[in-house]
């Protein structure tokens, strides 16, 4: 019997990407401009997401999240999983892992299953932070300082290398030798890297700070931060992590969430909410930022605060994005 349905075996296949394809073509795409127009849709009510799926664990420490959406009238939704567990670098092993999943959304057949080992996620958050930068930060910060020695504080800098000239970074970091990997690292991409355990050494030096920890309490005293300083906070993904002190935010004259819905719920705005020391109000969402393709700040004394949680949408795009490369490659190699 003839098989009246016009799809073949080939349409319906789900293709898989290994990490090594996946990097292979991720230097080859503009993901910043991706991941800015995903900010755009979602402030603009284009962009569909779901609360977050969460699992933490304390025996060893440890959390799974599960993002997932899509985009209205696009060609695919996106459903992406992402571990992180902190003491996986004692076992010889890194401390995150996951993969992304894309589907039709015309007929949500699966077309892809990207095995990135959170290499995407990873990507997509140090993009998110370096756009964060651009129009909330000083136009020429004097020095980066850095909360934490993991893979955020790392890439969290390198994507700020092609928007300013500074290469000065103070590292904060509890350990002795987490703090000289570090440095050694960050050298040898040409950073001029101060190391310490003395949360104020980068306070005082430093006008553009980044905390990439699992912290469950705060790094630093609030008063500690210099006026003109903007802050990206993108380490406190669930309700039960923070590292900014509360107080900040009253001292902060921008505020800015990558998602309002999901800041209300986790990272460091719940947590200012929780305690009074910000309206909601004062709150404006990072997509409605970028749409105005200004810098928010109006004058060099402002305090500015990115809290990044990371948004589905900015999956949604990285995947789309790389498998049509990958798409491609495939197609030209045929």
């Amino acid at each position: 019997m003839l098989n009246k349905n016009p799809s073949t075996r080939t349409d319906t296949m789900t293709q898989t990407y290994t990490l090594e394809q996946i990097k292979t073509v991720c230097c080859q795409l503009d993901l910043s401009s991706e991941i800015e127009a995903g900010f755009v849709a979602y402030s603009a009510g284009q962009v569909k997401v779901p609360p977050v799926g969460e699992l933490c664990f304390t025996e060893p420490p440890g959390d799974t999240h599960i993002k997932y959406g899509y985009i209205k009238n696009d060609d695919y939704f996106v459903i992406k999983i992402a571990s992180g567990f902190y003491q996986n670098p004692q076992l010889g092993l890194p401390s995150n892992s996951g993969l992304m999943l894309i589907f039709c959304q015309k007929t949500g057949i699966p077309k892809a299953l990207l095995l990135d080992e959170g290499y995407l996620t990873d990507v997509r958050t140090a993009i998110a932070g370096a756009i964060s930068a651009r129009y909330l930060a000083p136009e020429n910060p004097s020095a980066i300082g850095v909360f934490g020695t993991g893979i955020q504080a790392r890439m969290q800098v390198q994507y700020l290398k092609d928007l300013y000239p500074c290469r000065k970074v103070v590292a904060w970091g509890r350990s002795k030798e987490s703090l000289h990997a570090y440095k050694a690292d960050m050298s040898s991409m040409g950073f001029d890297v101060q190391t310490t355990n003395d949360p104020e050494r980068v306070t005082a030096q430093c006008d553009l700070i980044i905390t990439a920890t699992p912290s469950s309490q705060p790094l630093f005293d609030a008063q500690l931060v210099r006026e003109g300083t903007h802050i990206t906070a993108m380490g406190a993904d669930t309700p039960t992590k923070q590292e900014l002190d509360a107080k900040l935010f009253t001292r902060a004259e921008l505020v800015v969430a990558d998602s309002i819905p999901q800041c209300i719920e986790r990272g460091e705005i719940a947590r200012a909410l929780q305690t009074g020391t910000i309206d909601k109000d004062r709150i404006q969402e990072l997509g409605s930022i970028i749409s105005s393709q200004t810098s928010a700040r109006t004058a060099p004394e402002q305090i500015s605060i990115a809290d990044l949680t990371g948004v589905a949408v900015q999956d949604i795009q990285i995947a789309k994005a790389v498998f049509a490369q990958l798409q491609a490659q495939t197609t030209s190699y045929a």
